[in-house]
């Protein structure tokens, strides 16, 4: 998995981005509250938000009738996400808020399912089951070690400043992804060619 490009790069874009990205969820009590001066109502609304974009997300790729340019897929998801972290770090209105979570929630589904798919199909068969454990753990085993920072993070510079971090550390991502794809699509294609 480390000496193939493609799928070295998906793993590390998405290891970055649930280190860096994902825990901003832990700290919506927070923007709740203490942003926009609300209570659990608006908790709720903001992750109903989110969620409804991570519904788009999943709707959208599922009327997709291909894998071919999932990989400039991965990279407007991280943009996704990573701009609407980055918004909902920033906005102090509710309705902006809203709006940057279904952003967020869009790319974060968006993200993790191409990528998911993208190395299902490049994998060798013998190999899938170690590669996906990896996947696990670039997805979900980062997360709780991101929480730890971001709540770290947050009691010492504040939960705007963290998040807005990690917004820009997925935006970063994203565009260094960007700048690799075309090197991955030169690798990737003879694998669809042949399968």
């Amino acid at each position: 998995a480390f000496n193939f490009k493609p799928i070295r790069s998906i793993l590390l874009l998405l290891a970055l981005v649930s280190l860096m990205g994902m825990p901003y969820s832990v700290l919506i009590p927070v923007f709740a509250s203490e942003v926009l001066h609300g209570s659990s109502h608006t908790y709720g609304f903001l992750m109903t938000a989110s969620g409804s974009g991570a519904f788009a997300g999943a709707f959208y790729l599922a009327s997709r009738r291909s894998v071919l340019g999932l990989g400039m897929v991965i990279v407007r998801a991280a943009i996704f996400f990573g701009t609407g972290i980055a918004v909902f770090a920033i906005s102090t209105s509710f309705v902006l808020s809203m709006v940057s979570l279904v952003a967020a929630g869009f790319g974060a589904m968006t993200l993790v399912a191409s990528s998911n798919t993208i190395i299902q199909t490049i994998v060798d068969e013998d190999k899938r089951g170690r590669v996906m454990s990896f996947f696990t753990m670039a997805f979900i085993g980062m997360t709780p070690f991101g929480s730890l920072i971001a709540g770290t993070l947050a009691g010492s510079i504040g939960a705007k400043q963290t998040v807005l971090i990690g917004g820009i550390c997925c935006l970063a991502g994203g565009l260094i992804f960007f700048r690799q794809l075309p090197l991955i699509r030169k690798i990737v294609r003879p694998i669809y060619i042949d399968r």
